[in-house]
């Protein structure tokens, strides 16, 4: 599709992994003037390709544009960092491809990209290429200095920018780029990394840090712009790896702020050999992801679920397992966050649907009695504008009815962009698949958002279960939920049983289904297959 919005203005090259476009690149070099990436590749995804790259100084001031499926601030900050110049949704609009590109060609072609500029045009800050090339040199120059790299991040700068206006949003940044210039004097230099990311090179010996100094430049920025719940995340790297390139000192940086979004009181954090350790550990993963799909290293494993009142089985959820064959077997705690971080959660999904499908269309064949499997959606799919036409061509493949393939996704994924997740979703429900609203109780959905969602099922959350059933015997708030759902016609689902009280309890406030350990922990398809055998006889 980009071949055809370009080609008549442009030469196109094309490469199918970042292997081949690092190849691309050694041969072409500066004659190449935009690239335009996908993360999701084969081989080497777009992020391992971007490191490459923008490690060559033979190419590396090339600009990127990065084309997603996401419109999540993450996916964007992810691209930026690691080195984009943009990023475009899909799916793609003609007009505007051909816009930015010529945009971003006509301004290298001019000297007017970021690289050839000196100071950032909004704070008068350094630019980012200027600021990489100077640090870059400061650490060459004296390399007995001993200097950290400092990065920082503001927590929610889009929802500022969403509720207070652009304009607003830009004085915020001016301000923390004035606070930047006063502590880091003439002891370092500083930077407008890229939207609200700002970064310096200091000389260590100059900063002392604590929670009480990152609390001050809070309150001072706060004073500045009367903005009461400003809150940013501060990042350093001490510098120790002198052939790192500042971009990845930075990153390293921008890590330790990252890891800690979201905890109250938590200022700063100091980049460690366990963060460095979770980086190469997370580098080896995506590196086996392709081999281990290919190699069908992941396996499908299922939970049965039961229905309270008959006390029978009524269908199975589906669980991936990744049973690799030097390291075992994986967390899926670990490898499905990774996943959804990387986009490589869209190829498993689909794997796992595949195999899904493929089981009951065998338990079909032999006669056994029907169940339903529910499968997880993740965001990354539910954006994708050729998801109905992929759920359709799997089940048309076995010959599954929808209704048989129950489709999940978590509280949270509803609560990020509602309106166009019920959009996204009622159109697979006229098609005739159901869906799960799973892990409710985790989050914070309110009760007219859940009044509003094209959903079937309602799955509670086995730590609310948990709590819940914990308490007296008197109607809590489990009751009225379960009692709220059945008005709106919608079934409840009670994972994580593990107990009889549990069970019994669910009973008594009217749940309807139930799965846990109570009954069976999930298992493979061919155990799965000699339990139905089972009930069958």
């Amino acid at each position: 599709m980009l071949c055809e919005i370009l080609s008549s203005t442009y030469k196109v090259l094309e490469a199918e992994n970042g292997q081949e476009a690092l190849d691309v690149l050694e041969e072409y070099g500066e004659e190449i003037s935009l690239i335009l990436l996908d993360i999701v590749m084969p081989v080497m995804d777009g992020y391992t390709f971007l490191s490459h790259m923008k490690a060559n100084s033979n190419y590396s001031s090339i600009p990127v544009i990065v084309a997603t499926q996401s419109d999540r601030e993450a996916d964007e900050v992810a691209a930026l960092s690691h080195g984009a110049t943009d990023f475009v949704s899909k799916p793609y609009k003609p007009q505007i491809i051909l816009h930015r590109v010529a945009s971003i060609i006509h301004l290298r072609e001019t000297s007017a990209m970021m690289h050839r500029v000196q100071y950032d045009r909004l704070t008068g800050l350094y630019s980012k290429e200027f600021f990489y090339h100077s640090a870059n040199n400061i650490l060459k120059q004296h390399p007995d200095q001993e200097y950290d790299m400092v990065c920082s991040d503001i927590e929610n700068f889009k929802l500022i920018n969403d509720v207070f206006g652009m304009p607003a949003g830009d004085q915020l940044l001016c301000r923390v780029a004035d606070v930047y210039r006063e502590i880091v004097g003439e002891q370092g230099i500083c930077c407008h990394l890229n939207a609200d990311q700002f970064v310096c090179l200091i000389e260590r010996e100059h900063w002392e840090y604590t929670d009480d100094l990152f609390k001050k430049v809070d309150d001072q920025i706060r004073s500045m712009t009367n903005m009461k719940n400003v809150t940013m995340k501060w990042g350093i790297y001490h510098i120790k790896d002198r052939s790192l390139l500042a971009e990845q000192m930075f990153d390293r940086a921008f890590m330790a702020a990252r890891s800690i979004w979201g905890q109250y009181g938590k200022h700063f954090l100091t980049y460690n050999d366990d963060m460095h350790n979770k980086l190469v550990r997370e580098q080896a993963i995506t590196g086996v992801m392709e081999t281990a799909l290919e190699e069908e290293q992941f396996e499908v494993y299922l939970q049965p679920q039961y229905n309270i009142k008959t006390n029978s089985l009524s269908g199975a959820e589906a669980l991936v397992r990744w049973n690799h064959p030097e390291w075992g077997f994986q967390s899926p705690g670990e490898f499905i966050p990774l996943f959804e971080k990387n986009g490589f959660i869209t190829k498993l999904d689909q794997f796992v649907w595949k195999r899904a499908c493929a089981v009951l269309r065998e338990w079909d064949d032999k006669g056994y009695p029907p169940v339903n499997i529910s499968v997880n959606v993740s965001r990354a799919d539910i954006y994708n504008v050729n998801l109905p036409d992929i759920l359709q061509d799997i089940i048309k493949e076995y010959q599954i009815s929808p209704q048989r393939l129950h489709l999940e996704l978590t509280e949270s994924a509803y609560t990020e962009n509602p309106s166009q997740i019920i959009e996204n979703v009622g159109r697979l429900r006229e098609l005739g698949f159901l869906f799960e609203m799973d892990d409710f109780g985790s989050g914070y959905s309110s009760l007219n958002m859940l009044y509003n969602l094209p959903i079937d099922v309602l799955k509670l959350d086995m730590e609310f279960i948990r709590n819940e059933t914990a308490k007296s015997v008197t109607p809590g708030i489990l009751y009225f939920i379960i009692q709220m759902a059945h008005s709106m016609n919608l079934h409840v689902i009670a994972e994580g049983v593990e107990t009889k009280e549990q069970l019994e309890r669910l009973a008594s406030i009217d749940c309807d289904y139930v799965q846990g350990y109570y009954f069976a922990k999930p298992m493979p398809c061919r155990e799965f297959d000699e339990f139905l055998k089972g009930i069958k006889k």
